[in-house]
């Protein structure tokens, strides 16, 4: 196999590491934040159930 050694995307020039990180960890967050309001939204619509089983 062919490992790229280069990345897909070259990195803007004078952009720290520290700005790449806190760029990173901000898409991070809000992915996040989308993901868990569509679950909200998904345990909503399904009706409640008690917790026991019946069987």
């Amino acid at each position: 196999m062919n490992r790229k050694t280069t990345p897909d995307k070259p990195a803007k020039k004078g952009q720290s590491r520290e700005d790449r990180l806190k760029s990173a960890l901000k898409a991070n967050l809000a992915r996040r934040k989308a993901q868990m309001r569509a679950r909200g939204a998904d345990e909503a619509d399904k009706p409640k159930t008690g917790d026991k089983d019946k069987g």
